[in-house]
């Protein structure tokens, strides 16, 4: 069967271009070749990740380090990482948490899911007050979707082109990615789709401030009567896409008067990362049923949580979720321990301190660097777009690239989305001079790629 090796820049970077090769080729040893080459024989192959870039031996604070000894500060990190790898409260969590109930059947609950419920309540503003748990981000999403259709009785959604929602056939089809959704065939019925905030900026938004991709909407609902809900990431995290307040209050009005359902899928940018503990919280909005999920099992557990109105407890006769993982004593454990510690340890006002440090430094490269075309940011989220034109903005596809590679040569590792756009999400307890250092990192690399 001949293999198809095309493969979309929208997700993250490639895993099978020449810039690649040759930085494998100059940086990894034989054993990390051996190693690699195991992996790839063993693993289904797949775009972003197998065959895979690196063989990763440790992981320790920002960083992730390789089997030859070689640090990267870690700016990309899955989104798991808001406090770290190898937490020292979540650590101690599980470690006595295995100690006396490494597992807990379904049919029972046990005193740190309780505990967790409870935390999750008590941080999230008071009309989230149920809450059901879930063993990974795209699980919370398929509960999400199945509890529209009990409280609303429909079936149909609207989501955003472009949007990522999980990989699984309910998430890709309600998301938007084409890495995703092309050559499934028929994908799950009722999911509609309309254009991002950030599309088509000139023809989506007049001078006036109305959202014109917003009054496609409305003239949706007005021959649609079957929507339950509407599903969208407040901040698109892969290209850091972020619509301002009145974008969402607008929404927010047009769901209540149309009795939607908004979901806010904050997966990988809740818990700090926007410096709020919920992304919506920069917005002035409440939606309907909110997700978390990646940095919620502090870097150590797969963890998610979908946090809902109270109205909408009206599932008791169904399964929403029932996952065997679902109250899972260790996840809970890991996840109790992280809130604390974003807590105790104030990330989120580090989050928002760092992130002004972060503008300035990306914005004075901005001015300096016409390869820059714009730089979007909030908390400690940037995305950095490279173009090659900034009228046309024609992408920078391989100078994108290039930087990359360029930055992982210095020990700074970050990922690249839609082919050009370099996506920064450090730790949120990284040192201020470590951000300096990555920041010059960048520079330094971006410099270097432009003196060829």
């Amino acid at each position: 069967m001949e293999k198809n090796t095309e493969v979309l820049r929208t997700e993250g970077d490639i895993n099978l271009t020449k810039t690649r090769s040759i930085w494998q080729e100059n940086h990894l040893s034989k054993e990390s070749f051996e190693f690699i080459n195991d992996d790839a024989k063993y693993y289904l192959h797949q775009s972003l990740s197998t065959p895979c870039l690196n063989i990763i031996e440790k992981s320790y604070g920002i960083y992730i380090e390789d089997i030859d000894g070689r640090k990267y500060m870690d700016f990309h990190g899955n989104n798991v990482h808001q406090i770290g790898y190898g937490n020292e409260y979540v650590i101690r969590a599980v470690k006595e948490q295995l100690d006396t109930l490494p597992f807990s059947p379904r049919r029972y609950t046990n005193k740190v899911a309780i505990q967790l419920a409870k935390k999750l309540v008590a941080i999230a503003p008071e009309p989230l007050n149920k809450v059901l748990l879930a063993p990974g981000g795209t699980s919370a999403v398929g509960m999400a979707l199945k509890l529209v259709r009990k409280a609303t009785g429909k079936f149909k959604t609207i989501s955003m082109w472009d949007s990522f929602h999980g990989a699984s056939l309910d998430a890709i089809s309600v998301g938007g990615e084409a890495l995703f959704r092309n050559g499934m065939g028929p994908l799950m019925p009722g999911t509609l789709h309309i254009a991002p905030y950030n599309s088509y900026r000139g023809l989506f938004e007049d001078d006036n401030g109305r959202f014109k991709s917003l009054d496609y909407l409305e003239y949706i609902l007005e021959r649609e009567n079957e929507i339950g809900a509407i599903i969208l990431e407040p901040v698109r995290c892969t290209d850091v896409h972020i619509p301002p307040k009145e974008y969402y209050q607008r929404l927010r009005n047009i769901c209540d008067r149309n009795n939607i359902l908004m979901i806010f899928d904050e997966i990988p940018t809740a818990l700090g990362r926007t410096g709020k503990m919920f992304t919506f919280e920069n917005f002035g909005v409440i939606p309907d049923i909110v997700l978390i999920g990646k940095g919620l099992g502090g870097g150590v557990f797969p963890m998610a949580a979908m946090l809902v109105k109270g109205e909408l407890d009206v599932a008791q006769d169904i399964a929403l979720g029932h996952y065997t993982h679902e109250k899972s004593s260790l996840g809970c454990a890991a996840a109790l321990a992280t809130l604390h510690y974003i807590e105790d340890f104030k990330l989120i006002e580090k989050a928002n301190q760092l992130g002004e440090y972060m503008r300035i430094r990306l914005k004075k490269m901005q001015e300096q660097y016409e390869i820059i075309g714009d730089v979007r940011g909030i908390g400690l989220l940037y995305g950095v777009e490279l173009v090659l034109d900034r009228h046309s903005k024609e992408k920078a596809i391989v100078e994108a690239e290039q930087v990359m590679y360029k930055c992982m040569e210095k020990g700074l590792s970050f990922k690249v989305s839609q082919g050009n756009v370099l996506t920064l999400t450090p730790p949120l307890i990284i040192k201020e001079q470590e951000l300096e250092l990555a920041m010059d990192i960048l520079e330094q690399s971006i410099q270097e790629v432009l003196a060829k």
